[in-house]
């Protein structure tokens, strides 16, 4: 019993700072984004998109409490979006787009964009070595939108480097 409580006292004296250690590095400065539109999917069957590239330029802080980091993208594509990176260390970029999917009549129906990735770790030695990161981009369009009871989705692949 002395060998657990000594155990539990060591583990709990000894345990990491209290830093969004999962979310290293934290993304601040300028970045190219890239979806590839060449491995799209839409709605679950490859089909070719056109690629997306803009500049991103990022602003975090991270947070001791909550082992989370949060901030403010702003984009050369004229928009700007949250940017959150949870405990696990998966970033998440997430925006509505008002008028996304053409319909036949000349309206168009709204969609919720998506952008999930993590740090590249090939060829990097450490977290702090970091500069691209791997995920997807999801665009899920309104279900219903255009009058068709089934929401368009396209997943693409999506990078993103920091600028040097």
């Amino acid at each position: 019993m002395v060998l657990i409580a000594a155990a539990t006292v060591a583990a709990l004296t000894t345990a990491p700072s209290a830093t969004a250690a999962f979310c290293d590095p934290t993304l601040n400065g300028a970045y190219r984004a890239v979806s590839d539109g060449t491995w799209a999917k839409t709605n679950e069957i490859f089909h070719d998109e056109a690629a997306v590239a803009s500049t991103w330029t990022i602003s975090t802080t991270c947070s001791a409490e909550t082992y989370d980091c949060a901030g403010q993208v702003s984009s050369s594509q004229g928009w700007n979006a949250p940017i959150r990176c949870d405990s696990a260390g998966l970033w998440t970029v997430r925006r509505h787009l008002d008028r996304w999917e053409p319909c036949h009549d000349g309206t168009a129906a709204a969609a919720e964009q998506l952008m999930y990735f993590s740090p590249d770790l090939s060829g990097s030695p450490s977290f702090d070595e970091v500069t691209s990161f791997s995920g997807w981009d999801r665009t899920v369009g309104t279900s219903g939108g255009c009058g068709i009871n089934r929401p368009l989705v396209i997943e693409m692949p999506f990078q993103l480097t920091r600028i040097p």
